[in-house]
């Protein structure tokens, strides 16, 4: 006899989101609920009466009937109308669901092993969001935040009151990008675009995760979206549209051995230390050792090493990261994975020279390196644009 609105409330139930969509998916819910409880009741009823009321001890005498054309009817019809009735807001809810027409906004999911990707189309806006959580909570070294494994450096960012529409795809394995307060949830699939679209009315930080069995971390691929105000969405825009510009420019600057060094630390724990640790050792023989391997201590295997971060290697785990990251962070975490760990060997690989190896399929050396006698050597072509994808954010 409860509001379903409170129903809501209950740990067991459904929420009932931040969207009209969501609220239309949780009524239907509590509808088909009602109708499934009533035809309990009924068909429970009836059952119990006629077990009690008919049972042997009584004396009852079984009916010595087969069939009854009446009977027939009614067990046909009356579900047949049962079910059309639930069909009918069952349709009107997947139909709105499926409305992706007239968005204000469109932004590119793309799941990755094991984070995702968004892409402001038309702004040239797109960073990647990894989980924040610490490795000392997960292996329980510290107490665990309250959003334990669901905290990321960078959240999806989008204005409330405005229609939101979805490309979600994968690069790799299926992932499903799945927010409950929205009512979204899409299977990211490589090579398909799967659309989806919400229209979130208040501002707030909303949580999801990855839906779809990927991999060996594949609970640790959360989903933030902060909802923010028109006028602060449009300031935070205009911010990563200026430093997306200012990580552009950083390809040309003339980077020093000790600024790529720090670079690459950075974007080496966050990106590459979950396969290959910290300390370069890795976990072989899946994930190989940096320390003191022939491809990062060894000069003529530069190429190799750029080709291989780059690239990726198929039949491996090792990923393609020519899209995934920029031209600097390329540069820095090659630089920092030649000269980390006791490895040392003096190289350091320039943003230019990532630039120009993606753009014509060329390793060049620097002037330091053809003085000691190595040459220009050619390499295949990336595979994927020739530009910058990974705009500011990491």
């Amino acid at each position: 006899m409860m509001p379903s609105r409170l129903l809501a409330d209950w740990k067991v139930n459904m929420t009932e989101g931040v969207t009209a969509v969501s609220r239309s998916v949780y009524d239907l819910h509590m509808t088909i609920f009602i109708i499934c409880v009533v035809i309990g009741i009924l068909v429970f009823g009836v059952m119990f009466y006629s077990i009690f009321m008919h049972r042997k001890s009584r004396g009852v005498k079984p009916h010595p009937f087969h069939e009854s054309t009446i009977v027939e009817i009614l067990w046909t019809t009356i579900p047949l109308l049962i079910l059309v009735g639930m069909a009918i807001p069952a349709t009107k809810t997947l139909i709105d669901i499926y409305d992706t027409d007239e968005a204000e906004i469109d932004i590119k999911i793309t799941g990755y092993q094991w984070k995702w990707q968004y892409e402001y189309l038309g702004e040239g806006v797109s960073f990647f969001s990894n989980l924040k959580t610490t490795p000392e909570q997960i292996y329980n070294v510290r107490n665990k935040d309250p959003n334990y494994l669901l905290e990321v450096d960078e959240p999806l960012v989008l204005p409330a009151g405005k229609k939101i529409r979805f490309l979600v795809t994968a690069a790799d394995v299926i992932h499903s990008w799945w927010v409950p307060s929205f009512a979204v949830k899409r299977d990211a699939i490589p090579g398909f675009i799967n659309e989806a679209w919400t229209n979130v009315e208040r501002p707030g930080i909303y949580r999801g995760q990855c839906a779809e069995l990927c991999g060996k971390d594949h609970g640790f691929m959360p989903i933030v979206v902060d909802v923010r105000s028109p006028d602060d969405y449009e300031d935070w825009l205009s911010e990563k549209k200026t430093l997306a510009a200012k990580e552009r420019e950083l390809t040309s600057k003339n980077w020093t051995m000790a600024e790529l060094m720090e670079r690459g630390k950075n974007t080496y724990e966050r990106v590459c230390a979950a396969c290959h640790q910290v300390n370069g050792e890795g976990m072989p023989p899946l994930f190989p050792a940096l320390k003191g391997s022939k491809m990062a201590v060894e000069k003529d295997q530069v190429k190799a090493h750029i080709d291989i971060v780059v690239n990726g290697k198929k039949g491996t785990a090792m990923q393609a990261f020519a899209a995934q990251l920029s031209e600097v962070d390329l540069a820095a975490v090659i630089t920092y994975e030649r000269n980390a760990w006791g490895n040392n060997t003096g190289d350091l690989v320039t943003p230019k020279q990532i630039l120009e190896y993606k753009n014509t399929g060329e390793y060049k050396a620097t002037d330091a390196e053809a003085s000691g006698g190595s040459a220009a050597v050619s390499k295949p072509a990336v595979n994927g644009p020739n530009t910058n994808t990974h705009q500011a954010g990491l």
